[in-house]
């Protein structure tokens, strides 16, 4: 005997089915809420801002909404040193993360040992402390009555005698409190090199520097494109380090957005140069992750 006649075993197939087709959906739906109410519609309300023109003649009176592109041409021709000096210090301190963070990386993942756990827990170590902390404690390492500054005069290596209050205090900064980002993407790459390519190539002759350049550096390219992309793109719109380690003429263009949006409460402005920054930071991303060949990524 049947417990379903036919028609209405197809009917529960069909509705289980459904319901199975639905799940995925409803886990996304969290996340897409919280992307919708806490990105997607800030978004394009700062795009909206960036389009307003005063209402009076001053900024008390308050913006009405017009779409006045000319607030974009106005922030970029007013503003640009401010964005070349950005690019400028986060790609130095990039590089300068990434010529740490390798060397560090790669005996992590291959040299460590035992010692691997220790080690990892003492790169995350610094992220138990406040951003603001961290940089105000390079503001005492760097003072001029410092050891090391003082080390340094004493070698004549400084050319301006001081390390506080210049670009090289500012780039210093920025590597510092991003080197995490830089280390972790390249550890993890670096672990999951097969230990097995590096002992061929050594079966083949390659020395240890062939070896590196043909076989371990290739493999972890994804980690190397990872790490500079998680370094560069918030370095481009920090404004911390450029305030308490530069001088006031080490601003970036992030220090001109805070003032704009907190102190001028020029909002159209801010907004336009916020858009602007993000613009320039997808094209730069874009161009780097095609040159590198890891379109994967995207």
């Amino acid at each position: 005997m049947q417990l379903f006649p036919g028609g209405s075993s197809k009917v529960f197939t069909r509705n289980n089915e459904s319901r199975r087709s639905l799940t995925p959906y409803l886990l996304l739906l969290p996340g897409m809420a919280w992307l919708a109410i806490f990105f997607i519609i800030p978004f394009f309300s700062l795009f909206l801002t960036s389009l307003m023109a005063p209402a009076g003649e001053s900024v008390l009176d308050g913006y009405k909404t017009a779409f006045q592109i000319s607030n974009y041409f106005n922030a970029f021709s007013e503003y640009w040193p401010e964005f070349a000096k950005s690019l400028l210090y986060a790609a130095s301190a990039t590089l300068l993360a990434l010529l740490i963070g390798y060397p560090l990386a790669y005996h992590i993942a291959l040299r460590a040992g035992r010692w691997r756990n220790l080690m990892l827990v003492l790169i995350i170590a610094p992220f138990f402390a406040s951003y603001l902390v961290r940089t105000y404690a390079w503001k005492t390492i760097l003072a001029d009555d410092s050891l090391i500054t003082t080390a340094l005069n004493a070698m004549h290596l400084l050319p301006q005698d001081r390390l506080l209050n210049t670009p090289i205090a500012v780039i210093a900064g920025i590597s510092y409190n991003f080197l995490p980002f830089m280390i972790l993407p390249l550890y993890a790459s670096l672990e999951r090199v097969d230990p097995r390519f590096l002992e061929a190539s050594k079966d083949l002759y390659a020395n240890p520097v062939r070896t590196f350049t043909k076989v371990t550096l290739p493999l972890s390219m994804p980690g190397v494109v990872s790490g500079t992309l998680l370094t560069f793109i918030p370095a481009m719109g920090d404004f911390i380090n450029a305030s308490l380690l530069g001088s006031t003429k080490d601003k970036m263009i992030g220090n001109v957005i805070n003032s704009q949006f907190v102190i001028v409460r020029d909002y159209p402005q801010a907004s336009a140069l916020s858009f602007l920054l993000m613009s320039i930071i997808l094209v730069i991303v874009f161009f780097y992750i095609r040159r590198a060949g890891t379109e994967d990524l995207v």
